[in-house]
């Protein structure tokens, strides 16, 4: 997919998005484009710099993430089995402004600027149960732990 083929977002609704995600829990926020039970999903997410995602996989061969710069910048690491940091790609304007995440790869994602606007795609329907399966050597989202941990990973990233 081509960058000129990424659904269009009007300035008033990247401020609206990005506003929702300062204020969320998470510090992101989701724009979901495809409707429940569609196989092929596609979302803007709008992510604060202080994010804290888990690393995950994506169990099932079709679950390959696509994932393209909007604004800002962010970087996706990639873990082995054991949590260890096996790489770090960094997704910024000018360079590399897109990425792939093969399926059943541990992965999460860094933000490198103070607010990170992605848009993302993958085929399979959604069900919250078997979507993502979360790395239990990881810290949870929104725990004591998961602070220092993201604070490690931003090194890791920045390092790249």
């Amino acid at each position: 997919m081509l960058m000129n083929s990424i659904p269009k977002l009007q300035p008033m609704e990247i401020n609206e998005y990005l506003q929702k995600a300062a204020d969320s829990k998470r510090r992101r926020y989701p724009k979901i484009l495809h409707q429940p039970g569609d196989e092929f999903n596609q979302v803007f997410n709008f992510m604060m710099e202080d994010t804290y995602m888990q690393p995950h996989l994506h169990p099932g061969e079709e679950k390959i993430e696509k994932m393209y710069l909007v604004m800002g910048s962010f970087a996706v690491v990639f873990f082995n089995n054991k949590g260890k940091v096996r790489k770090v790609s960094v997704i910024e304007k000018g360079k590399c402004e897109y990425i792939e995440i093969p399926a059943f790869t541990w992965h999460t994602y860094v933000m490198l600027t103070d607010k990170v606007v992605s848009y993302e795609t993958m085929m399979g329907k959604y069900d919250p149960s078997t979507w993502k399966t979360l790395a239990a050597w990881a810290p949870a989202e929104n725990t004591i732990e998961s602070g220092p941990y993201l604070k490690e990973l931003k090194q890791r990233a920045q390092l790249a």
